[in-house]
């Protein structure tokens, strides 16, 4: 009897798995590096998204692009804030690190498991 893998995993290699353990990696550390890796992360996403089969892993590649632009896009509408003084800048950045953070913690844990970046019966 022949097992049958969901969403046609079989097909994945360690190298596979690897790449993406490393990219959920480079994109979760990626405020230590002034977001250099998060760019880096980001062109592999793009190159590796266009290649992909497997709709799980698509799904994966996408969430992190959009989690680095969603993120991109609120550091620069609360950028006005660090003209406040310095205190509603921190503040705000700080809130979307912490949004950022538990974005790429969230999907590398359901990656882990095998499942969708995003639950789709929550929505």
């Amino acid at each position: 009897m022949q097992t049958v893998t969901p969403l046609g995993l079989d097909d994945k290699t360690p190298g596979d798995r690897l790449v993406m353990q490393i990219l959920y990696g480079l994109h979760s550390l990626a405020w230590f590096s002034g977001g250099t890796l998060a760019v880096v992360a980001l062109v592999v996403n793009y190159i590796r998204r266009a290649d992909e089969r497997d709709a799980l892993w698509r799904a994966h590649h996408s969430y992190m692009i959009a989690t680095f632009w969603w993120t991109l896009l609120w550091l620069v509408l609360l950028a006005p804030l660090w003209l406040l003084f310095i205190v509603p800048g921190w503040i705000a950045y700080f809130v979307v690190l912490l949004w950022y953070l538990f974005r790429c913690i969230k999907g590398w844990l359901r990656f882990n498991g095998d499942r969708l970046p995003i639950d789709p019966t929550l929505h």
